[in-house]
């Protein structure tokens, strides 16, 4: 029996200001009230509130209930008539719920007229997804394409952690989909929480002082390394030399990868394949969909610590601490070219087209051409070991334990910009059309502008100790950090212009938040917990009845 809600008492009559005028009128001149009335007009203001306060000390209950439902249609303004149409209309921008500005419509005529503004609605459907891409957003990318055609690249994949996807302004920001913002927004969909144990209590991972290094844990540990994702699939790699695959839809362990010899630190998701490459040298070539191990590539003589694969192409890329990068084919499974020059392990690497940028603990980055094994640029300025790099095709942007973020010009090995202003390692990069955002040990979140000046356009106090994970778009910002927090922030501003302002944290607290990604619908947690490895997949679509 459905609940109805209880019944409510019709509210009390009020007394309207054509009432109250038409007993202004029936009052005669020579009436006492009216000869009052000509002598309060005629007093000064302090004198008038000193009347009506003896004047109000003296009425009955009854008068002053009278006094009160008098006044208090007088003393009610519509403030969004009241102001000027451009101030009403920056106070309605503030909603990015499409039913409460069909709400609002409905108040009033005035309102449903101001409501009726082409643009609340088409920025509406900005935020949403549902409109077009701002024409400075396709103009950057068609410079971006045009500039990347005469270097001879001609596809890039992304710098992040996770599967090869263009950036949302790199497309039109209409998806196949009812994607809804408001789902990020205020909640999502928890699909499964998986929780893996540690070897032992005793053994459980302590947060390292400086999250780029490898956790000072037994490889035997559950600790995930590394993190690729799409729109079918999540595959895991663990320091225990297991790789899970879990299913993006449903969030269920579909199978585990077992092969490797020790720790996985690094792997990645081309189309249903999966390639890792770990601490026993060899680099794998799965089949995600029956696990089986297509190839065993062998040929570095340490521990690989970085793996890209090119975008389009069934060639990967990996960098090792034997201070070489080799190249592989990964669909005869073989190896291609050997890539040598860097004195010092390499520990990070981008790829963009035929071109790849590795760093490495010389200080140092370089620039190959895959296709040929040339090195095309060293680009030296760094003062210390370096730990990140992304690539976009015309840009290199470099940190690392000095402190600082380099920008190179990647036609011709320049440094374009030095950026400052974090106080410990840089860790975390990426590169947008028009932004660099950096994250670092010290818990902060940068965003450079891109362009002549490299400008700082925000700076977020992200998190209490170092930024472990970071990943954006033209919507939305989603960190982690060793202090046990995944936060997301929503980017308020259009066109490409604008700041990230903080929504909410994505999960429960935990002792440290070791890797976060997320795509269009999907969000992934990996955090430490109660002495347990936990992996959270979150779904953010629409319900079907929605």
């Amino acid at each position: 029996m459905p609940v109805l809600s209880p019944p409510t008492p019709a509210p009390s009559p009020r007394l309207s200001a054509f009432s109250l005028s038409s007993i202004i009128d029936r009052i005669s001149e020579s009436d006492p009230a009216h000869v009052s009335r000509r002598e309060f007009a005629g007093l000064s203001p302090p004198v008038r509130l000193q009347y009506l306060a003896a004047l109000l000390s003296d009425c009955t209950p009854s008068e002053l209930l009278f006094i009160s439902t008098t006044i208090s249609p007088l003393l009610k303004r519509d403030f969004l008539r009241d102001l000027p149409p451009e101030i009403s209309l920056h106070i309605l921008s503030y909603l990015d719920d499409p039913q409460a500005l069909a709400r609002a419509s409905r108040v009033s005529k005035s309102w449903n007229w101001l409501l009726n503004d082409q643009w609340l609605w088409r920025r509406m459907c900005y935020i949403h997804g549902y409109a077009l891409e701002q024409d400075g957003h396709v103009e950057a990318h068609r410079g971006r394409r045009v500039s990347a055609r005469h270097s001879g690249i001609e596809g890039c994949t992304s710098n992040m952690h996770t599967a090869s996807v263009r950036p949302r302004h790199m497309r039109l920001i209409r998806p196949p989909y009812p994607f809804s913002a408001m789902n990020w927004m205020h909640g999502g969909k928890l699909l499964r929480t998986h929780r893996i144990p540690l070897v032992s209590t005793s053994q459980a991972l302590v947060a390292p002082r400086n999250p780029a290094d490898e956790p000072a844990a037994a490889p035997a540990s559950a600790i995930p390394t590394s993190i690729a994702l799409d729109d079918a699939w999540l595959v895991v790699g663990l320091a225990n030399s297991r790789i899970h695959v879990f299913s993006a839809k449903t969030g269920v362990l579909s199978r585990t990868l077992v092969g490797h010899e020790s720790g996985v630190w690094a792997v990645a998701l081309p189309n249903a394949l999966v390639v890792s490459g770990g601490c026993d040298k060899e680099l794998r070539v799965w089949d995600v969909k029956s696990g089986y191990c297509i190839h065993t590539l062998r040929g570095h003589t340490s521990t690989i610590r970085c793996l890209r694969v090119l975008h389009g192409r069934p060639v990967a890329v990996s960098g090792s601490r034997d201070r070489t990068l080799r190249v592989w084919d990964i669909q005869r499974g073989r190896l291609l070219r050997v890539l040598e020059g860097h004195e010092q392990s390499v520990r990070c690497l981008d790829v963009c087209g035929s071109r790849v940028v590795s760093g490495s603990y010389d200080t140092t980055c370089r620039l190959w051409d895959v296709d040929t094994g040339a090195c095309l640029h060293v680009l030296r300025g760094h003062f210390n070991q370096i730990y990140s790099v992304a690539f976009d095709g015309v840009r290199v942007a470099s940190g690392g334990l000095d402190t600082t973020v380099r920008v190179w010009d990647a036609a011709t090995g320049t440094c374009l910009a030095l950026l400052q202003g974090h106080t410990a390692l840089v860790c975390q990069l990426q590169l947008s059309p028009t932004m660099l955002a950096t994250g670092g040990s010290d818990g902060r979140v940068i965003i450079f502008a891109l362009g002549a000046s490299y400008q700082i356009v925000q700076r977020l106090a992200a998190h209490d100790s170092s930024v472990t994970g970071l990943q954006l778009d033209d919507r939305f910002l989603v960190t982690s950090g060793n202090d046990g927090r995944a936060r997301l922030y929503r980017f308020a501003g259009e066109g490409g212009t604008g700041e990230y302002v903080p929504v909410r944290d994505l999960s429960e607290p935990s002792d440290s938040v070791w890797k976060v990604a997320y795509m269009r619908e999907t969000c992934v947690v990996m955090c430490k917990r109660a002495g347990k490895t936990v992996l959270e997949i979150w779904s953010f679509k629409p319900d079907d009845d929605s």
